[in-house]
């Protein structure tokens, strides 16, 4: 396969990139297969949300993002050279300013999106072994497990498949477009944004000290 160099990832494995974006009660509402493992996460979502049909942000609205992405317009990301995981601020290791508050609260707010994917993956074998089919037809594959998962979690909201998760883990120079429909259709670093983010990270730490303090 001459294309199997592009569909190394970082580890050494040959993997599809999947963008999926999901909302709090574990459904899928976008997804897009089919780039290869070696493609970067920011590349994979400038091509979201520049096709026909492809993920919507509107206007006034925003996905939380981990670290991998841009931290723009539409796209709340994480801090950098920050804790992220969870389990990091366990045994009495409290946040110690407030990017660090942040990143817990972002984590834990963005740990949804790892739980659909372990479930997926927990309940479909062939999505936790290599695929010797097309990537067509993989991609096919994955689109199917995501709308049939959505369909479990309407029709059978007590389905506990979601309680065994896998591991978790955890800029452009476009100017600024809008869509004629208010969304968002570039990725671009802006002050205003970096504002925004840091306003809103001091704002909760301050909010949660206080509340330490009259508990």
């Amino acid at each position: 396969m001459a294309d199997k160099p592009k569909y190394r990832t970082r580890k050494g494995e040959i993997a599809t990139n999947v963008l999926g974006v999901c909302s709090q009660d574990m459904q899928f509402i976008y997804v897009l297969p089919g780039w290869e493992g070696s493609a970067a996460d920011g590349r994979v979502l400038r091509d979201a949300i520049r096709r026909t049909n492809g993920l919507c942000v509107p206007n006034g609205h925003y996905y939380l993002v981990d670290g991998g992405y841009t931290n723009c317009k539409g796209f709340l990301a994480s801090y950098r050279g920050q804790r992220y995981h969870l389990n990091q601020w366990e045994d009495g290791n409290p946040p110690r300013n407030p990017q660090d508050f942040f990143n817990m609260k972002h984590s834990s707010a963005r740990n949804v999106i790892e739980r659909c994917f372990g479930a997926i993956k927990n309940r479909w074998a062939i999505l936790r072994s290599p695929s010797f089919y097309p990537i067509k037809t993989q991609n096919r594959i994955i689109l199917a497990c995501c709308l049939l998962h959505n369909f479990i979690r309407r029709e059978m909201p007590n389905d506990n498949t979601d309680m065994h998760p896998e591991n978790e883990s955890g800029s452009g120079d476009e100017e600024d477009i809008m869509d004629v429909d208010g969304s968002i259709r570039s990725i671009e670093v802006s002050e205003g944004w970096t504002t925004f983010r840091n306003h809103l990270a001091l704002e909760m730490y301050n909010e949660w000290r206080e509340h330490r303090r009259a508990s």
